[in-house]
């Protein structure tokens, strides 16, 4: 296997394992947030951009911002058609470059355990949004591991691969996010899991969308010789819920949690 960009910077190769079911799963946590159009957004972690057109297409909002630390999922969001709508900016979550009450709603998706205090860019978030306003956030449940890489993740421990733990994973659990946002001050603090399922045309789209981009679970898969990447995806056809079509389909889980900045 050619070695793969990472995880953080190559949008491209994240639209094509993850952009899918990120757009599924940002279609329930909007319908479940029912805010009015016409408010001012910002996301924050906007990575491709994904969640940021979903925020566009579908909440027709008065003002559209978007924060990321990476330069060049910055440049690949700015290629959507809906970039002359979006007010891009580079930065870090745990400082964000905004005034305080500069907007409405502050969302997170699937980013807040990738950040290192997680704490602080949550009440980063409450600080720019005004009082009354909305902070959320929802994250694939990575602790119970129903989650998008979970049978990956098995094939490879079945194999005795070791595998890195996921940074922050207890950040992952809704209890735990319901907590978070409770202790920087947000008031009505609610959660709700969401349920999406997974599918792939064949194993090779399964295979593809999980292997090209560097992650912490393809770092080894490029260690394997061809003989161990062999026996690998043999272990996955069998544990892959497959139709007789050859189409893959699997249910993967993400928690989502929202409150409201007091007046």
């Amino acid at each position: 296997m050619a070695e793969p960009k990472s995880f953080f910077t190559d949008g491209a190769a994240y639209e094509r394992r993850m952009g899918r079911w990120s757009r599924s799963a940002g279609e329930v946590f909007l319908d479940w947030l029912s805010l009015p159009n016409g408010l001012r957004w910002l996301d924050v972690g906007c990575g491709t951009g994904a969640f940021t057109e979903l925020v566009v297409e579908r909440c027709s909002p008065g003002k559209m911002s978007a924060v990321d630390p990476s330069a060049d999922q910055i440049s690949f969001a700015q290629a959507r058609p809906s970039t002359d709508q979006v007010d891009y900016r580079i930065g870090d979550a745990r400082e964000l470059p905004c005034d305080d009450s500069e907007f409405d709603v502050a969302a997170m998706a699937l980013v807040i355990s990738f950040v290192p205090e997680p704490a602080q860019a949550i009440a980063e978030m409450k600080r720019v949004v005004a009082p009354g306003g909305t902070v959320a956030s929802y994250m694939w449940d990575m602790a119970s591991g129903c989650n998008t890489r979970r049978p990956m993740r098995e094939a490879l421990e079945a194999m005795g691969v070791e595998l890195p733990p996921t940074p922050r994973i207890e950040f992952t659990r809704l209890d735990t996010m319901r907590d978070l946002l409770g202790s920087v001050g947000l008031d009505d603090v609610a959660g709700r899991t969401i349920e999406i399922q997974l599918e792939f045309a064949n194993f090779d789209d399964y295979w593809t969308a999980q292997t090209g981009q560097a992650t912490p679970i393809t770092k080894p898969i490029l260690a394997m010789s061809a003989e161990e990447v062999e026996q690998l995806k043999a272990s996955l056809r069998k544990r892959l819920p497959t139709n007789t079509e050859g189409r893959i389909t699997y249910m993967a889980r993400a928690n989502a949690v929202k409150g409201r900045v007091p007046e």
